[in-house]
């Protein structure tokens, strides 16, 4: 993947799993947050991703009863997808070695770790608002943006 050097060109996203919630759902902090004019210029440059693990993740928060749709989860997903032309980043052998290899002592949550191997393996930032992760971007292995 190359290098972003245009000013207004879109920086490749990958939205971690609460990021594509919250903003599929329209919460407000997306409308007033420092993410939002990055957001939509990676959406109409066709440079928003998402990890193929955030959809299983999506699935077990559905099926715990800790995320509520109005709708099948699968329907769910699939328009997410087209509202916001996600384009979808499949495990890889690249992705499932390095989940498993990340330097800097991060912590054990499969998922998080699959969609971490997945930014730092592709070259893209992740947005997310979680905590850990956002500390582990602070040591410079990973570029990571606050959602809020």
């Amino acid at each position: 993947m190359s290098k972003v050097s245009d000013k207004n060109s879109a920086i490749p996203l990958l939205l971690d799993t609460c990021a594509l919630v919250w903003l599929a759902l329209g919460d407000s902090r997306f409308q007033s947050s420092s993410s939002k004019n990055k957001i939509e210029k990676s959406f109409r440059d066709q440079q928003l991703y998402v990890s193929a693990i955030t959809f299983w993740e999506i699935s077990m928060l559905n099926a715990k009863g800790r995320l509520k749709m109005n709708e099948p989860v699968l329907n769910w997903i699939k328009n997410c997808i087209e509202k916001y032309n996600l384009q979808i980043v499949n495990l890889s052998p690249d992705v499932s070695v390095e989940s498993c290899q990340l330097p800097g002592g991060f912590h054990s949550d499969p998922a998080d770790r699959l969609i971490v191997a997945t930014a730092r393996i592709y070259g893209f930032t992740l947005l997310t608002e979680d905590q850990l992760i956002l500390d582990y971007g602070k040591n410079g292995l990973l570029k990571v943006l606050n959602c809020f």
